[in-house]
């Protein structure tokens, strides 16, 4: 059989930095020669970062990624890599497209090439085009319609692109049809709780009907709310998996393999899906024997808690880096959510670049100020506190508030000195808030939610415990101080604006609430299926009613890293003008 040494790069691109972008393509491809591959692989829309989101419909964006290509496979000619095939994803626009209603203006597409010898040897676009959750490629690509394969060293490569493996039909029965001895598709999937299993599951799958190995290359790294978290994964033609790389790691995977020679005639004509081959010879020949040396390797899974929390540091370190932010700021209340947010913070950035600010009112505990000290002193952060009570007292003076307006002035006071010191000193405020919060409105417009970024937004109470018990564990078994004070654990979690308050003064068991909004916000269930899903249909209809009426404080919080399969934000996008209401019961009901 042929043999192919194949090098999978899953690196960490931003979006619109062609330059930057290209210079990491380079580095990997050097990279990937000096260890023998025949062939290098990046992910999906690696020159432009991905998502372009409206990047796509400007024309020069689109001419830049043209040319940023172009100008690569010179640049790979001059660095003496020009012999290597190297396949990247990038912005193209489609040639034959006819502007006609409902197409994106210039027909762009999800596109990628193989690059050889300076020149563009071949170049095709996503064909299947998905359209849900933080996906909108109908908005902005025009599909690709052909199946491209290329022949490297005798062995025939079909190659696709992300969303081509996600749905049925298309270039995966069509890699069977023309014999190919290895599919290979490049990715930038987003992460999300557990979807490693069903991307192992959905590669087994495909590889099982395309007949043939199956090479599945992710991205790494953030791009404003989404995390990629790698995990390429390669199988052979039976489905069992022959490696897997690490997640949230940049790095090159490879892989020797042995592969089934392309056929005698050069596949041609329509196939599957009214697909055109678009068939390219590079090297016809099979390479000399050599002795298989690499086997790719096979990555432990990172367990549930670690895998979360590694996400959570990598958007924010993503967000911070690629914005050009290097420091940030953080209201500790001595509380499980800024706590969690901290120590976030000090794992992306470094201690040194965190700076935290206790800011206690009348109503805060001795507890919570001496918590919020302790967590500094573990982690290291910078920490200062500025009382709050003087800029209270003026206020109540002026204004006599009572009630809710009296509370929630104290959070607005934190956030307009939170955002002062920014000012000032040029860190970027990080909020605390927590899905559950956000999803039932118990947070503070201009108060608690300020910020530019929400590390935690996505995260549901009971999940920001088991994080904070983890992270304290991961440092005891690696025999470092835990970061989070015990007491911010297991203390009852509390905004602690009035005397006494607790949380469950306002919103039922967090056990309990998580529950019924993972139904309703992530599995958009509705009343009856809740309440028939064992829970007090009184309570349910409570918290429908609350997450209903909060769309309005949702959509003024800032953005924050993505880990369900259904986020507040692009996944979810609700009217805030809304008077259909899951907890009204029809009339006559």
């Amino acid at each position: 059989m042929p043999q192919l040494r194949l090098a999978l790069n899953q690196i960490d691109s931003t979006v619109g930095d062609l330059a930057g972008n290209s210079e990491s393509i380079v580095h990997w491809t050097r990279h990937s020669a000096e260890q023998g591959a025949h062939l290098v692989a990046f992910p999906e829309m690696a020159l432009t970062g991905y998502p372009v989101e409206d990047l796509a419909l400007r024309s020069s964006f689109v001419d830049a990624s043209r040319e940023a290509l172009r100008a690569l496979a010179a640049r790979l000619v001059a660095e003496g890599l020009g012999e290597l095939p190297v396949v990247v994803g990038y912005l193209d626009r489609s040639d034959r497209a006819q502007p006609r209603i409902g197409q994106p203006a210039g027909a762009p597409q999800n596109a990628a090439a193989v690059l050889h010898r300076g020149e563009v040897a071949l170049s095709f676009a996503k064909h299947h085009l998905p359209n849900y959750g933080v996906f909108d490629e109908f908005r902005y690509f025009v599909p690709g319609e052909t199946l491209p394969v290329v022949r490297v060293h005798g062995i025939d490569i079909a190659l696709a692109i992300c969303e081509d493996l996600w749905q049925e039909g298309g270039r995966v029965p069509a890699a069977r049809t023309v014999g190919a001895g290895l599919l290979l598709s490049i990715n930038a999937s987003p992460y999300e709780r557990e979807k490693d299993d069903t991307r192992l599951e959905l590669v087994r799958k495909r590889a099982q009907e395309a007949g043939c190995t199956t090479a599945y290359l992710a991205m790494i790294g953030g791009q404003d709310e989404l995390v990629f978290d790698g995990d390429s994964i390669v199988v052979d033609r039976d489905g069992e998996v022959i490696a897997r790389a690490p997640q949230f790691a940049e790095g090159c995977v490879l892989i020797d393999l042995d592969l089934p020679a392309a056929p005698a005639e050069v596949p041609s004509g329509i196939v599957d899906d009214g697909l055109r081959v678009d068939h390219v010879t590079l090297s016809a020949e099979p390479l000399r024997a050599y002795e298989p040396e690499l086997t790719g390797g096979y990555a432990e899974r990172l367990d549930d808690e670690e895998e979360v929390y590694s996400a959570l540091v990598v958007g924010l370190r993503a967000y911070a880096a690629k914005n050009g932010f290097r420091s940030v700021l953080v209201g500790l209340s001595g509380g499980i959510d800024s706590a969690l947010v901290a120590a976030i913070a000090c794992d992306a950035l470094g201690a040194q670049n965190v700076y935290g600010v206790s800011m206690p009112s009348r109503y805060s505990s001795e507890h919570s100020r001496t918590d919020a000290a302790e967590l500094a002193r573990r982690t290291g952060l910078h920490f200062r506190t500025v009382p709050i009570a003087p800029m209270f007292d003026a206020y109540m003076e002026s204004l006599g508030l009572t009630g809710l307006a009296e509370e929630n002035l104290q959070s607005r006071l934190r956030g307009t000195l939170l955002m002062a010191i920014s000012n000032q000193e040029g860190h970027i405020v990080l909020a605390p808030g927590n899905k559950s919060e956000l999803a039932v409105g118990y947070s503070t417009l201009y108060g608690d939610s300020v910020g530019a970024y929400g590390p935690i937004k996505d995260v549901y109470k009971t999940l920001v415990f088991r994080l904070a018990a983890w992270r304290n564990r991961a440092a005891e078994e690696r025999g470092q101080v835990p970061p989070i004070p015990e007491n911010s654990i297991t203390k009852p979690p509390s905004a602690e604006l009035r005397p006494g308050q607790v949380d469950t003064d306002s919103l039922p068991d967090y056990d309990v609430l998580d529950r019924i909004l993972e139904l309703y916000v992530d599995r958009d269930q509705g009343r009856d299926a809740i309440v028939a899903a064992g829970f007090d249909p009184e309570l349910v209809a409570r918290t429908l009613r609350l997450v209903d009426t909060a769309e309005y404080k949702r959509r003024q919080y800032p953005p924050g890293t993505k880990i369900s399969a259904k986020g507040f934000g692009k996944d979810r996008r609700l009217p805030i003008t809304n008077r259909w209401r899951e907890h009204v019961a029809p009339a006559g009901g």
